[in-house]
């Protein structure tokens, strides 16, 4: 593993100098280039550079220590020692670095939420979600852009459908694709029973126009009036639109906007983010049963995640991880959970 750390450490130093060149100074498009792919493996040159330097540190300790006597031997001997598990921690950290990464982690993406098992007060958790959602990607300004949105009388959620843009969005959320489980008392039981509701997640990579070509000829394009509460939301004119791709029978439908343009843009956002994702697992048919699995049916014996509402304890059942913190969780504050569940995923990969 540290030879191909050092290898990488001398790419990391010759880019250096290959950025420092005048000829590539005057070079724009070779620079930028260069410079992103020096900034993929700078994480990694740190650490190995932290590394040489521990590790000289405690060779220098253990010879001061053959050459000292008493207490001075043993204040080096402890130095020395201290300097060994920063070693192991550092070529840990490294590992883990070396690991293949997913090229859609920086990316922004398209969140999908829909209401499963349990009728009026699913529809009620799947607008839980979307707040909490919203309320993570506001604390880490994510931008949030809605692209249609299935509303039911009593405020809950039968679909909501939402573009994020950020960098890093998808890596952060795509641990929340799956089965999300709610047992409560919903405000409209009257003998205060414990009720159990389901909602799916679907969190998929936005797609480059150049990964996804869409032939206009394969898609219908379909337009309608907005559908609304009634009143002044009802619109009057033609804007909200649906898409079929013929191929692959995929629809998508976006209302959201007043602007029949905008509205056709967003809809075609998320067909590509839907085709891309759709092509992506047909290739790989491991990644694809995993998505099954991760997704489901929204059956409520299937689950990723539980959220019980009278212990205030939410569960992921994938790392057998509870958190007792209701209020701030659906709040939007996901970081301790989602960082568990990229360890996870990081220690499953290297025992792999």
């Amino acid at each position: 593993m540290l030879e191909k750390v050092k290898a990488i450490y001398r790419k990391y130093e010759a880019l250096g100098e290959r950025l420092s060149d005048p000829e590539t100074l005057s070079d724009m498009a070779e620079y930028t280039r260069l410079t992103k792919e020096r900034a993929e493996i700078e994480e990694l040159a740190e650490k190995y550079r932290a590394y040489i330097s521990a590790e000289a540190e405690m060779r220098a300790a253990f010879e001061e220590a053959e050459r000292e006597s008493g207490e001075m031997r043993t204040l080096f001997l402890e130095e020395g020692n201290a300097c060994r598990e920063k070693l192991s921690a550092l070529e840990n950290e490294m590992r883990i670095l070396l690991l293949p990464k997913d090229k859609n982690d920086g990316r922004g993406c398209t969140l999908e939420i829909r209401a499963g098992a349990g009728g009026e007060e699913a529809a009620l958790f799947g607008a839980v979600l979307y707040r909490m959602y919203r309320g993570y990607c506001e604390k880490h300004r994510f931008g949030w852009e809605i692209v249609d949105l299935n509303e039911t009388e009593l405020g809950g959620m039968k679909e909501a459908i939402v573009n994020i843009s950020g960098k890093g969005a998808y890596g952060r959320l795509k641990y929340e694709s799956g089965v999300h489980r709610v047992q409560r008392v919903p405000e409209t039981e009257s003998q205060g029973r414990i009720h159990t509701s389901t909602a799916t997640v679907a969190v998929l990579p936005e797609a480059e126009d150049v990964e996804v070509e869409i032939d206009e000829k394969d898609v219908r394009v379909d337009l309608f009036r907005s559908s609304g509460a009634g009143g002044q939301k009802v619109n009057k004119t033609e804007t909200a639109i649906r898409l079929t791709h013929f191929p692959t029978g995929i629809v998508v439908t976006c209302q959201d906007e007043r602007s029949q343009l905008k509205n056709k843009e967003k809809a075609y956002r998320v067909l590509r983010a839907r085709l891309y994702d759709y092509y992506r697992t047909r290739q790989d048919s491991a990644e694809a049963k995993n998505r099954k699995s991760l997704v489901g049916t929204g059956d409520r014996s299937e689950r990723i995640r539980t959220y019980n509402f009278p212990q205030t304890r939410i569960t992921d059942h994938r790392i057998g991880l509870s958190l007792h913190s209701m209020e701030s969780f659906l709040a939007g504050d996901l970081d301790e959970m989602i960082d568990a569940l990229a360890r996870a995923d990081r220690e499953r990969q290297l025992t792999e």
